[in-house]
């Protein structure tokens, strides 16, 4: 039996004050709406949240109803989610899903009937309704998974299904992309533009800073919005902002303290082994990282990292090569110094062993040299962060 369900999960985002305007991510999510799914896939600080609100503030006025469902891990439980997924489409469009409810509250729901009952409701609805899922990274629960694959498969065409997370969900996305009802934003799309990041630093933050010094920080975050979020805070009230933004790393305390908590804290301890380990390499391949790491499988380990939207940067269409996100190889290769220090020498010996037996006598000798050194060149600590 479900209990009470918590409404505050059914609530829109509280809207932001004083955001950087996104029109070309507003006129993609608008143009998504005659497809069957909008995926909103990227890493933890990359604005999905806010942009979604965002546009459905916006496009509030043109007849579309919507409905917003916020996960979180309990919403595994079948019952529990479609329970929740059906109040939320209820808030968009009145009774849908009155049939589907009391099956929900059995003691072993008919989940098949479930959907059926709940789909017939959405077929006889004459308007447009969005329904957003956010937070579905969550979701792991592989009969609340193939719940959704039948639903979105069989989804009226006045529905549209957006989906906000950090990893991509498992739904056969390669066959919603050829037939054209998927619509994908990526964190690519989503970093600022330098532009973006200019308006951001001066007109949001307050900050007064040169041309060069907004260029600087956003090719080293990337355009990753969180991480110019803290550097801004951190530049609040210092005199020299210049030489703040000349020294910025991963190891300032404020992106350590973000990543640390919202990304490698929630990893399994062989994924976060993983990433320490092979945070030496300034560009991964699946079996350079088994040399380094002296496991198989790093093709397969790479692939999962991309899918979880873990701070890696694909180098090529083939996918196989990749880098991580600046900053987010700083904090690893510090952890991995004050973890396993030990250890660093022999990773490097191994990157230098595989890259001279692979033709690559330039990146074998800077790894070797590395080893010799004990540990990596890693940019150092700037005053304004101790």
């Amino acid at each position: 039996m479900v209990g009470p369900l918590l409404e505050t999960k059914l609530h829109f985002p509280r809207r932001r004050r004083g955001l950087v305007a996104r029109p070309r991510l507003s006129e993609r999510l608008s143009r998504g709406v005659e497809s069957a799914l909008t995926l909103v896939s990227a890493p933890a600080g990359f604005g999905k949240t806010t942009l979604l609100t965002e546009w459905l503030a916006a496009a509030s006025t043109d007849g579309r109803s919507a409905a917003w469902l916020s996960l979180d891990q309990r919403d595994n439980d079948p019952a529990l989610f479609w329970t929740y997924l059906v109040a939320a489409l209820q808030t968009a469009a009145l009774g849908v899903g009155a049939g589907a409810l009391p099956l929900l509250q059995s003691p072993q729901p008919p989940i098949e009937a479930v959907l059926a009952t709940l789909l017939n409701d959405l077929d006889a609805i004459s308007n447009d309704v969005v329904l957003v899922l956010d937070d579905y990274h969550v979701i792991d629960a592989r009969d609340v998974q193939d719940g959704m694959a039948f639903l979105l498969e069989h989804l009226p065409p006045q529905i549209h299904l957006v989906i906000a997370g950090r990893a991509d969900p498992v739904f056969p996305l390669a066959r919603l992309r050829g037939r054209g009802q998927l619509v994908e934003i990526r964190a690519a799309d989503l970093r600022f533009t330098p532009d973006e990041a200019a308006a951001y630093l001066d007109e949001v933050m307050g900050l007064v800073l040169t041309a060069r010094d907004v260029a600087a920080l956003e090719g080293r975050t990337e355009g990753w919005i969180a991480a110019l979020q803290l550097a801004a805070l951190a530049m609040q009230g210092r005199d020299d902002v210049s030489a703040f933004v000349a020294g910025i790393a991963g190891d300032g305390r404020y992106i350590v303290d973000y990543l640390a908590e919202e990304v490698l804290q929630r990893q399994p301890e062989n994924v976060r082994h993983f990433l320490l380990q092979t945070s030496i390499l300034d560009r991964l391949s699946g079996p350079l990282c088994d040399a380094v790491t002296g496991q198989d499988g790093g093709k397969a380990k790479l692939a999962a990292l991309e899918r979880a939207n873990l701070f890696l940067v694909p180098l090529d269409d083939r996918r196989r090569w990749y880098r991580y996100h600046q900053l987010f190889v700083d904090v690893l290769q510090a952890r991995l110094l004050d973890e396993q220090p030990d250890e660093v020498p022999d990773l490097h010996r191994r990157a230098s062993a595989w890259f001279a037996q692979n033709g690559e006598p330039s990146e074998a000798v800077r790894h070797a040299v590395a080893a010799k050194k004990t540990l990596f060149p890693v940019v150092k600590r700037h005053p304004a962060y101790q």
